[in-house]
Parts: structure tokens; C-alpha cells; sequence
């Protein structure tokens, strides 16, 4: 079976190796760790915002960029593909690892999780575990883990500490807003894996978002959600005539709040992400080739309004 740390760890590799070519910094600590600073303290760049993404995708991904334009104004927008989409995105990217250790708190995704299961429910229903000596992280931090944070997510991942790897970037930074818009085939897989779906059965992924402005911590993380929520564009392949059961559910704006920057919603929940319908974290258009019936769904579509409005440019 693949293993998604050690295909993100030769993508590691070269970035701790040549930290200069990715405009990042490398940091070894006094326990072996190492950690790859792509932005609490470096300007970081589209460079360092792709290889971050392939990391976060346990390096079964290919990462693009392009100029676009929404309704007419000009924007970089951010391409993803994979042929392993339920391992790639819900066996890594997927942000489900709270690493919380002293007054250190980040979110925690990329193929560690596969190591320390977290969580494990996750793995049971893709029935995937990997096996690697080394663990590698991506943390969405403003600060960088100390040797205390690495032993923590070593002992959870049962790897020796200096085995263990970790990249790190804010919200709020280059690198931080083109990780976030290189989720948007991870959003589709997720929403269906939410709904019950069996994302084994898709056999390759690929979308499109936005990479939105660097607004401030304070509009961080409503800004990098909006861009998929209101403009990610995803296709996927599959052999599972039983989509059509899910169709009506997947894009965003069949969910609650949908209409208004992130931003506002979360305001208007008291700041309780607990009070924010979950169903919102979805890709705004999908398109699904179901491959046994030679089918092709289309549902949602973008909202270039929100999407501008969200960006500051409307």
C-alpha cells in the first residue's frame, strides 16, 4: 500500500535541503526534529504554497497555478489533481488533528494522521493505515512547534522524534491562503464521506479555486473558507451509480447561511463554530462522471458576488 509520509517526506527533503529555492526557512532541534517555517517568520510564496499542498497530500497530488479572472478582474487561481482522492485527501489533508501541547496550538493535517490515526474513525471507513518510520506534519500556526510540540505528535505517531517533520504556515500568509484553496477537491470528498458515500470508489479528483487576497489574521480564515465555499470548481471520476442518491447535497448553497462571507456568518454565530450549519464546507460546482452508466452530474454553481465581496473587491 502507498505510504503517504514517505512519499511527502522526498518532497520534504528538498525543501529542509534547499530552504533559500522556496524562499522558506529550516530549522533542526536539539531532539532531531525539523520543521520547515514557510511563513510564521518568512515571506514564503507560490512555491512554497505548492509544495505545502503536495505534503498535505501525502505527495499523490500534482499542484498548478494559473491567472483567471472573476467577473473580469484578475486572479490567481490554484489547480489540484489526484488519482487517490479518498487516501490523498481524507487520509492526509484533512485537517483532523488538533495538536494542542502547553500554550502551543495548531491545526494539524498532512500523512501524520495516518500514523496516529487521528481520527480513527477516518481510516476504519477508507480502511487505510500507513507504515513509515518518519512522520510528516502540516501545522496552520502563526507560531513554530518546539522540541516539547515534535515529542508530542513523535509519541502519537510512534516514530522516533527525530523521524519527525513538520511544515508550518499562518492562516494568514501566502502560503496559508494557497494550502486552504488547495483543499477544494478535499472539500468534495469530505462532504460526501459526511453524507455516507464510500470515497473508495472515486477514482480520480481534480478542481479549481481562487487564491484569495492575505487580508489579516482577523479575516484569515472566512477568506481562504469563502474561496471554495463560493467559487471551488471540482470534477469527479467514479464507479458508484448510487450518486445520484447524493447529488442534491454536496454543493454549498444547499446549505444554511450560504449567501454571506464567512465571516459574517461566523459573526452572526456568536463565534461558535459548533452554531455554523458544517454542511456549508463545501465546493460551490461539481461535476460527477460516473463511469458504469457512462453519466455526467452537474450540481451548484459559483457565487462570484460572495466570492468578491469576501476577497475585498466588492
Amino acid at each position: 500500500m502507498l505510504s503517504v509520509n514517505e512519499q511527502a517526506l522526498d518532497i520534504f527533503n528538498d525543501v529542509f535541503e534547499y530552504p533559500e529555492d522556496y524562499n522558506v526557512a529550516a530549522h533542526e532541534l536539539d531532539n532531531g526534529a525539523r520543521i520547515v517555517d514557510a511563513g510564521v517568520s518568512v515571506a514564503g510564496g507560490y512555491l512554497a504554497g505548492r509544495v505545502f499542498t503536495e505534503i498535505c497530500m501525502g505527495g499523490l497530488a500534482d499542484v498548478n497555478f494559473t491567472m483567471g479572472q472573476i467577473k473580469g478582474i484578475p486572479m490567481p487561481f490554484i489547480e489540484v489533481s489526484t488519482d487517490y482522492p479518498s487516501i490523498a485527501c481524507l487520509g492526509a489533508q484533512k485537517a483532523g488533528w488538533t495538536v494542542k501541547t502547553g500554550n502551543y496550538f495548531a491545526m494539524g493535517s498532512g500523512p501524520a494522521r495516518a500514523l496516529s490515526l487521528k481520527p480513527k474513525h477516518t481510516y476504519e471507513v477508507i480502511d487505510y493505515q500507513d507504515e513509515c518510520e518518519s512522520a510528516v506534519i502540516c501545522l496552520e500556526s502563526d507560531h513554530l512547534p518546539n522540541g516539547e510540540v515534535m515529542q508530542t505528535i513523535a509519541d502519537a505517531c510512534k516514530v522516533d522524534v527525530a523521524n519527525t517533520c513538520a511544515i508550518v504556515a499562518p492562516t494568514s500568509s501566502i502560503v496559508g491562503s494557497i494550502q486552504v484553496a488547495g483543499r477544494c477537491v478535499e472539500t468534495a470528498v469530505y462532504k460526501l464521506n459526511e453524507l455516507g458515500f464510500d470515497t473508495r470508489k472515486i477514482i480520480a479528483g481534480m478542481g479549481t479555486a481562487p487564491i484569495p487576497p492575505v487580508r489579516g489574521p482577523k479575516q484569515a480564515m472566512g477568506v481562504t473558507n469563502d474561496a471554495t465555499i463560493y467559487h471551488g470548481q471540482i470534477t469527479l471520476t467514479m464507479n458508484a451509480p448510487e450518486i445520484t442518491e447524493y447529488l442534491e447535497k454536496i454543493p454549498s448553497n444547499k446549505s444554511q447561511g450560504y449567501g454571506k462571507p464567512f465571516n459574517e456568518i461566523f459573526k452572526e454565530a456568536g463565534y461558535d463554530f459548533y452554531k455554523i450549519d458544517t454542511s456549508l464546507f463545501s465546493p460551490a460546482e461539481v461535476i460527477i462522471n460516473e463511469l458504469s452508466k457512462g453519466a455526467v452530474y452537474h450540481v451548484g454553481e459559483v457565487n462570484p458576488d460572495v466570492t468578491l465581496q469576501s476577497f475585498g473587491l466588492q
